[in-house]
């Protein structure tokens, strides 16, 4: 009887055995992929490129300025007095002698009168001085007339002259000052400001309106000390109207301020136009351009530029693959936005310039904007 019960519970622990191993069998097949599980492809990088050129020595420098006058003149009376007509305004054109303005002339024609008629009191007494040296010379040698009076007479002839070439003289300063209470223009120009209404008592000297005279136009530019240093003044400046870029010129420069503004640091240069277009009105706003020698190379922006073992480097991509490789470079100048290679760079190669911090060796890349054209299965 024991026998029998001990023979059911080995064959009882047989069986639960043999469950649980089929169990966990089905456990660990259920587990198991039904296929290979793939790997997960490296992400294409997004990149901007740009296909470099080489470009000639120098540096071409870029500055603001704006349209003056070579000749600005200030016209004015030479004597003061009340203005009572001015015949221009801002922005009116003269000619030569074109009369400007006119003073209240009444004294100074006061003046003329009483001078021309000292002069005619002076010819009357020299006419009558005159003709007695002409009565006393026949008699003097006939020895009707002394010698001493005939010696008077030419004294007296002789003063009479010399007192009408002062009252000569005193006649023409009396013109002279009438006609300066009437200003005229010295030459053709453009009138820019003006300093005086009629009905002023204004001085001599004093600005009734400033003409830009029509001889020539100079553009006018605050120029850093480093580009005068480098530049000369046989270099050919081109001059762009800023408001429509179709209207351009060139000119040299013409003066150069010998002292810095004491607050930008700046010179004052003067570009005379060559052959100034009538666009290019007083006070236009114009650019300069001017290249500066240098060394020549390939000019690629700053944000193209890494470092590898030290030294610069930049990514190129090979359009066949689309693949990055590493290459140094030789950086021969930094300027504000832009480096020079000399040596590295081969012109018509591809550089990156965006998305340069995450790049490999031997990366496929896709050019930003274009998710396509270089993608993996989309090749040419």
């Amino acid at each position: 009887m024991s026998i029998h019960r001990r023979t059911v519970h080995a064959a009882l622990r047989v069986g639960r055995l043999l469950s649980c191993t089929l169990t966990l069998t089905a456990v660990l097949a259920a587990c198991q992929p039904s296929e290979e599980i793939q790997p997960i492809p490296e992400p294409v990088r997004p990149v901007r490129v740009l296909t470099v050129e080489k470009l000639p020595g120098g540096e071409t420098v870029t500055l603001t300025g704006n349209i003056q006058a070579q000749d600005d003149v200030a016209l004015a009376f030479r004597v003061g007095g009340q203005l009572i007509e001015r015949n221009v305004n801002v922005g009116d054109r003269v000619r030569a002698g074109q009369v400007v303005a006119r003073l209240d002339a009444v004294n100074e024609r006061n003046a003329v009168d009483a001078a021309r008629a000292n002069l005619a009191g002076a010819m009357a007494r020299l006419v009558e001085a005159r003709n007695t040296v002409a009565r006393y010379q026949p008699m003097l040698a006939r020895g009707f007339v002394a010698r001493a009076q005939f010696d008077r007479a030419v004294e007296a002839r002789d003063a009479a002259q010399a007192q009408v070439d002062a009252v000569q003289a005193q006649v023409n300063t009396a013109e002279n000052q009438l006609g300066f209470t009437t200003l005229a223009a010295d030459g053709p120009g453009t009138v820019t400001a003006r300093g005086a209404e009629p009905g002023e008592v204004v001085a001599a000297g004093a600005m009734i309106v400033r003409l830009a005279r029509q001889s020539g136009r100079d553009a006018v530019f605050d120029v850093p000390a480093r580009v005068i240093e480098a530049a000369s003044v046989e270099d050919l400046v081109t001059v762009t109207l800023s408001s429509d870029p179709r209207v351009t010129t060139t000119g040299r420069v013409r003066e150069v301020s010998p002292q810095a503004d004491p607050v930008t640091r700046t010179f004052k240069v003067r570009v005379g136009l060559a052959t100034p277009p009538e666009a290019m009105r007083l006070g236009s706003t114009v650019t300069g351009a001017i290249a500066l020698g240098g060394t020549a190379g390939i000019k690629i922006p700053t944000s193209a530029l890494t470092a590898t073992g030290g030294a610069p480097a930049v990514w190129t991509l090979d359009p066949a693959s689309n693949t990055v490789a590493l290459r140094n470079v030789n950086v021969v100048r930094y300027e504000l936005d832009r480096v020079l290679v000399s040596q590295g760079l081969e012109p018509g190669e591809l550089v990156v310039t965006a998305g340069v911090q995450t790049l490999r060796p031997g990366q496929q890349v896709r050019l930003l904007g274009d998710p396509l054209r270089n993608a993996p299965g989309n090749q040419p």
